[in-house]
């Protein structure tokens, strides 16, 4: 049985990485977003929420999960990390392979995974596209978010794969750094470079 191409969407924080997910669903690409997933499945009733309630008492509510509690019980703390994510992944793994089923029939479909060099994700995707914007723009982006200091954009740059090491490694690079319109025709070309590849 033939599956579609699975294509690993990833960019490091304000690089345009939602912009560039959302224009391939308007040229008929289905996408799945690990971010959303995992922030439904920790939302309102969300079926993370007893597990991780179990290890991380008082971490949840009527809300979901609790962010700032939940964070400060996780940060800096490996262990607790990695307990965390032991929760997080199976599930995340779970629905990416039912969405692969439930597109099994597309040419095409894109993980949008933020962490895909540093989590390994990029050995189970058949291409990988990173998105990428110059720094300057993208120290304006990432700064502009509500709740964001140059000190956490410096800690999660740290735990990111540097952007040039992304550009290196991509099969396809998307340049956000330009006009949204550029930026979408970038998107259409890589999209039909690759069926014709097939």
């Amino acid at each position: 049985m033939t599956r579609p191409r699975i294509l690993g969407l990833t960019g490091s924080i304000g690089m345009g990485k939602s912009t560039v997910a959302a224009m391939f669903v308007e040229h008929g690409v289905p996408v799945f977003d690990a971010d959303a997933d995992v922030r439904r499945m920790q939302g309102p009733g969300g079926k993370l929420l007893p597990a991780i309630e179990a290890r991380f008492p008082g971490s949840t509510g009527p809300e979901g999960v609790k962010r700032d509690v939940l964070g400060e019980q996780v940060f800096g703390d490996p262990e607790a990390l990695a307990d965390l994510e032991a929760i997080v992944h199976p599930a995340v793994g779970q629905n990416r392979a039912a969405f692969l089923l439930e597109h099994a029939n597309a040419d095409m479909v894109l993980f949008d995974i933020p962490l895909l060099f540093e989590k390994g994700g990029h050995e189970a995707v058949d291409t990988v596209i990173v998105v990428s914007a110059p720094p300057e723009a993208q120290r304006k982006r990432v700064l502009a978010r509500p709740g964001m200091t140059p000190e956490k954009f410096a800690h999660i740059l740290e735990l990111q794969v540097p952007d040039a090491e992304k550009r290196a490694r991509a099969d396809h690079v998307i340049d956000t750094g330009t006009t949204l319109a550029e930026t979408e025709l970038a998107v259409k070309s890589v999209i039909e470079q690759l069926r014709q590849a097939d």
